[in-house]
C-alpha cells in the first residue's frame, strides 16, 4: 500500500509545504482582488433562488481532492462574487465595515499561529498581548488599575456577560446567594432590568438565556432625540421598588443601531449610583468615539459603569469578529471563574500564570487582540480619529441635503454619530403610510436587485424607513447625493404604478 503523507498541507519548511503556502496565498490574493476588491457594484444583484442554486451545485467532498488552485479558483466565483462588497461607498446598511487592510495582514498571522486565548499554555505570548491590549483600553475608557477586560465575539457576548455579572453580584450581595452554586434564587422573579426602548435586542435575549425571561426587562421612553429618559427612568426605579420588585441593572446605549442615538451616561449613572444598581453601557457602536478628542466628549460618563461594550468590528474597522467587555472592578470576574485540571488549575492562578479562560464564558478563543494592535499601530493616533470623524461629518452634510429635499423626510436631521433614518414621501405626498411603507420597500429592494447600493430598512412608530449607516469613510458626500437620485428616480417610477393602481380602484 502506498505511503500516505500529509506534511505538505501543513505549515512546515519542507518544498511542498512551501509550494502550498505560496500557491494558496497567490491565488486567493488574485481571487480576492480580481472578483471582490474591483467589484464595481456593492452587490451583484443575485436573488435569493439564484444564490441558494448556485451553492446547492457546490460539490461539498469530492471523492479525489481538488487542485488547491483550482478549489480556491472556484469558490471564487460563488462566494467573492456575490458577497456583499463591504468596501463599496454604497455598502451602507448595517453596522457592518470595511476592514483595515493592517488588521486583514494580521488575520494571516492569528490563522497561521492558530493560538487559543483559553490557557497560557495554548497562547503564550498571545496571553499578554490580550493583556496589554484591554490595560490599554481600560484607560482609554477612564477606568482604574483595579479594571479588567477580556476579547470578545462582539457586542451580543460582551451585554450577555454584564447582565450576567450584575445579576450574580446583586444576588450575592443582596440575598447572600451563590448563583453559581446554587442556581436562581427564590426572589428571581421579582428581579428586573432597565433600558431605552431602542436599547440592542440583546438585553432581552440575555435576560431569557439567564432565566430571568424577557418580561424581566423594562423599557424606558426616549426623548425626541431617541436618547433615554432619565425623568421615566428615575420614575420607574421608585414604580418598581413600590412594588417590591428588584431593579438590579440598567443598560445604557452609546449608540443605538437605527438612530446612533447615545443615552445621557453621566445622569444614568448617577441615578444607578443612588440606587445602587449595576451600570452597564452597550458602547458596541459608539465606543470608538473614544479615541476622537472631539467626539469623546458624548461619552461622558461612561467611566462611571461597572460594565462597558466595546465592538471593534465596527468604527474600529476589523474584521468579523473582534470585540471586548470591559470591567470595573476585576474581581467580579470571580462570578463566572471555574477551574479545571487540565486546563486552568488553581495553581496556576497563584503563581500568576495568566489563563485567560478565568474570565470568560468562551473556552477557545482567537488571538483577536493582535489585529487591533497591528491597526492602531499603523494607523496611529493622528489618523485613525480623523477617519472616524471625517463619518461623523459626512452623516450631518447628507442629513443637511436631506432635509432640503422636499421629496424626503428625515427622522434624525442631527445625527449623533453616522447613522441616518429617512424614507421618500414622494413627489405627490398624500399617500397613505400603507402605501409609503410599500413605496419604500420596494425601493430598497429594487437598489438591491439592480446591485447598485445595498441599504437598510427599519421601523418608526410602525412604518418602514430607509437607513444610511455611514461608517465607511471612503464614501463621499457625491455618492450619496448620486444615490439620492437615484433613488428619487426610482422613488417616481414606482409612484407612477401607485397612482394607477389608485385610479384602477
Amino acid at each position: 500500500m502506498k505511503e500516505q503523507s500529509w506534511d505538505h498541507w501543513f505549515l512546515n519548511d519542507s518544498v511542498g509545504s512551501i509550494i502550498n503556502q505560496n500557491l494558496a496565498s497567490e491565488t486567493t490574493r488574485v481571487a480576492i482582488e480580481e472578483q471582490f476588491a474591483k467589484l464595481s457594484h456593492p452587490y451583484s444583484g443575485a436573488t435569493l433562488s439564484e444564490i441558494k442554486e448556485m451553492v446547492e451545485q457546490i460539490d461539498i467532498y469530492p471523492k479525489e481532492g481538488l487542485p488547491l488552485t483550482k478549489a480556491l479558483f472556484e469558490l471564487s466565483q460563488s462566494v467573492l462574487k456575490h458577497s456583499i462588497a463591504v468596501h463599496h461607498p454604497h455598502s451602507i446598511a448595517h453596522l457592518h465595515c470595511a476592514p483595515l487592510i493592517p488588521a486583514l495582514a494580521a488575520e494571516q498571522f492569528i490563522s497561521a499561529t492558530n493560538q487559543s486565548m483559553d490557557s497560557w499554555d495554548q497562547s503564550s505570548v498571545g496571553s499578554f498581548i490580550e493583556s496589554r491590549m484591554i490595560e490599554w483600553l481600560c484607560q482609554q475608557y477612564g477606568y482604574n488599575p483595579t479594571s479588567d477586560g477580556v476579547f470578545t465575539s462582539g457586542g451580543t457576548q460582551s451585554n450577555f456577560m454584564g447582565i450576567h455579572l450584575a445579576r450574580d453580584h446583586y444576588a450575592g450581595s443582596r440575598w447572600n446567594w451563590n448563583i453559581q452554586q446554587k442556581g436562581l434564587p427564590p426572589e428571581a422573579s421579582k428581579l428586573r432590568i432597565l433600558c431605552s426602548e431602542m436599547a440592542h435586542f440583546t438585553v432581552r435575549q440575555s435576560a431569557a438565556l439567564l432565566g430571568l425571561g424577557s418580561q424581566s426587562v423594562i423599557s424606558i421612553p426616549v426623548d425626541q432625540h431617541q436618547r433615554m429618559s432619565t425623568l421615566h427612568l428615575q420614575e420607574t426605579i421608585e414604580s418598581l421598588l413600590d412594588e417590591g420588585l428588584e431593579p438590579f441593572a440598567i443598560v445604557a446605549t452609546a449608540g443605538t443601531t437605527d438612530f446612533g442615538s447615545i443615552d445621557p451616561l453621566t445622569q444614568i449613572a448617577e441615578i444607578a449610583k443612588r440606587h445602587s444598581i449595576w451600570l452597564h453601557v452597550d458602547a458596541a457602536y459608539g465606543g470608538a468615539l473614544i479615541l476622537s478628542e472631539r467626539e469623546s466628549i458624548k461619552l461622558a460618563g461612561i467611566s462611571q459603569a461597572d460594565s462597558i461594550t466595546v465592538d471593534f468590528h465596527k468604527l474600529f474597522y476589523q474584521p468579523i469578529s473582534c470585540g471586548a467587555f470591559l470591567l470595573r472592578n476585576q474581581e467580579h470576574f470571580g462570578y463566572i471563574r471555574l477551574h479545571a485540571d487540565y486546563l486552568n488549575p488553581e495553581d496556576d492562578e497563584e503563581q500568576g500564570v495568566p489563563n485567560l479562560v478565568n474570565k470568560s464564558i468562551q473556552t477557545t478563543r482567537r488571538f483577536d487582540a493582535c489585529k487591533l494592535l497591528v491597526s492602531l499601530q499603523v494607523l496611529g493616533e493622528n489618523q485613525f480619529p480623523k477617519m472616524i470623524e471625517t463619518t461623523i461629518d459626512l452623516a450631518r452634510e447628507v442629513a443637511h441635503d436631506l432635509t432640503q429635499h422636499s421629496s424626503f423626510e428625515i427622522i434624525n436631521p442631527n445625527p449623533e454619530i453616522n447613522a441616518i433614518v429617512f424614507r421618500y414621501n414622494g413627489v405627490n405626498q398624500n399617500y397613505t403610510d400603507h402605501q409609503l411603507d410599500e413605496l419604500n420597500y420596494q425601493i430598497r429592494q429594487a437598489l438591491l436587485q439592480s446591485g447598485s447600493a445595498v441599504i437598510a430598512k427599519t421601523r418608526y412608530q410602525g412604518h418602514v424607513y430607509l437607513k444610511f449607516t455611514l461608517l465607511n469613510p471612503r464614501t463621499k458626500r457625491s455618492d450619496i447625493q448620486a444615490l439620492l437620485t437615484e433613488i428619487t428616480k426610482i422613488g417616481k417610477e414606482l409612484e407612477g404604478g401607485l397612482i394607477v393602481h389608485a385610479i384602477s380602484k
